[in-house]
C-alpha cells in the first residue's frame, strides 16, 4: 500500500515534454499579477481595480459595473456624475460597505472590501467610512435630537458620554447647526437636516465621506449651504469627500469631476477652482486595459460608430471614422 499523502505535499506537474515543471511558469505569472495589483493605487485612499458588479434581475444578468478603474487620493474633494443606470449608485454602495463586488478589487484605506467578513464590514462602516444619503429619513433617527443623532455612532463604538457630548457640540458648531442641537429632525429645514446628517457621518472620524445626491431635494441656496458644509469638512477635518450629484453648481466647484458611463469611468474634468471657478479641461479616461470612451457629442457629428481607424503620430494618436474617405491623408497631422 502506498503511503498516505500529507496535506502539505507538493505534486509535480510537468509539461507535455515531461522535463520542465509547468508550475514555475504559472507561479511567475501569478507573482507578476500580484505585483501589478499591489502597485496600482499604491498610496491612494480609494483604489478600484477592474471592478465588476453583476446583478440577476428576473433571471437576466445586468452588469452595473464593467471593469471600472478609479483612484482617489487622501484629502480630495471629488464629484461623480453619470446618467441613471450608469453604475454610480452601485459603486457608492460598494464603497459604503453595503454591497460586494462580483469581480475585481476595491480597497479603502487598506481595507479589501471584497474579502472582509460581516463583522469586519460592520466595523468598517462604523469607523472608516461615513455616508449621507439624499433622503433625510435614511440619515437621522426622527425621535432623536440633532445632538443625540450625532452622539449615537460614537455610543455604538463605546465612546464615553463626556467625549460624545463634546464631539457632537464641536461638529454641530462646525456645520453651523449649534442652534438646532436640541431639535428633532421634524423641527429642522431640509438643509438643516442634511447638515446634521453630515455631522453625524463625521462623528467617528471617518477617512472617507460619501454623499449621494445630498442636495437633490433642496433649492439652490440651501444646496449651496449643504455643499459648503461638505467643503468645510474636507478643509477643516481633512476627510476625503466623494459626492454623487446632478447639480452642476456643485460639480463646478470641485477640482475633479469623474463621469461614469456604462459601468466604467468615462471622463474626468479637472478644474482650477481658485478665484471662483477658473478654467476646466475634460479628459477621456484610459483604463488599465487600454480602453477609453469617446464622448458621443464628439463621435456622432463625425459618423463614428461600431469601429474607428487609428494612426499613430509622433505626439498623439489620430482617430478617424471607418469610411473610405476618412481623414489621415499624407501630411495631415490633425
Amino acid at each position: 500500500m502506498s503511503p498516505a499523502r500529507s496535506g502539505k505535499e507538493q505534486v509535480a506537474v510537468t509539461t507535455p515534454a515531461g522535463d520542465v515543471p509547468a508550475a514555475s511558469g504559472v507561479g511567475a505569472l501569478a507573482a507578476e499579477m500580484k505585483r501589478s495589483r499591489v502597485s496600482f493605487g499604491d498610496g491612494a485612499l480609494v483604489a478600484c481595480d477592474r471592478l465588476v458588479r453583476i446583478y440577476s434581475v428576473d433571471g437576466v444578468e445586468v452588469q452595473a459595473l464593467q471593469g471600472l478603474d478609479l483612484l482617489i487620493q487622501e484629502g480630495e474633494l471629488t464629484a461623480m456624475v453619470g446618467a441613471s443606470g450608469s453604475g454610480k449608485s452601485t459603486l457608492m454602495n460598494i464603497l459604503a460597505g453595503l454591497d460586494r463586488p462580483t469581480a475585481g478589487t476595491v480597497t479603502v484605506d487598506g481595507h479589501d472590501l471584497g474579502a472582509m467578513s460581516r463583522r469586519e464590514r460592520l466595523e468598517y462602516r462604523r469607523s472608516v467610512v461615513g455616508f449621507v444619503w439624499q433622503q433625510a429619513a435614511r440619515n437621522l433617527l426622527p425621535y432623536l435630537t440633532a445632538r443625540q443623532n450625532v452622539m449615537l455612532p460614537m455610543r455604538l463604538r463605546g465612546a464615553g458620554r463626556r467625549e460624545r457630548s463634546a464631539r457632537a457640540d464641536e461638529l454641530l458648531a462646525l456645520m453651523g447647526m449649534a442652534h438646532c442641537a436640541d431639535r428633532v429632525p421634524a423641527r429642522m429645514s431640509g438643509g438643516e437636516q442634511q447638515r446634521t446628517a453630515i455631522a453625524t457621518a463625521l462623528a467617528n472620524g471617518p477617512r472617507l465621506l460619501l454623499a449621494d445626491e445630498p442636495t437633490g431635494e433642496l433649492d439652490s441656496q440651501t444646496a449651496a449651504e449643504v455643499f459648503s458644509a461638505l467643503r468645510m469638512a474636507n478643509a477643516e477635518l481633512g476627510v476625503t469627500v466623494l459626492v454623487v450629484t446632478h447639480d452642476t453648481a456643485v460639480s463646478a466647484q470641485v477640482k475633479r469631476t469623474i463621469a461614469i458611463a456604462d459601468g466604467r469611468t468615462a471622463t474626468e474634468t479637472l478644474r482650477d477652482v481658485h478665484g471662483g471657478g477658473g478654467s476646466a479641461v475634460e479628459y477621456a479616461v484610459l483604463d488599465r486595459a487600454g480602453r477609453l470612451q469617446l464622448p458621443r457629442d464628439m463621435t456622432e457629428p463625425l459618423g463614428m460608430r461600431d469601429r474607428v481607424r487609428l494612426e499613430p503620430r509622433t505626439d498623439h494618436i489620430g482617430v478617424w471614422p471607418d469610411t473610405p474617405a476618412s481623414g489621415g491623408e499624407a501630411g495631415d497631422d490633425r
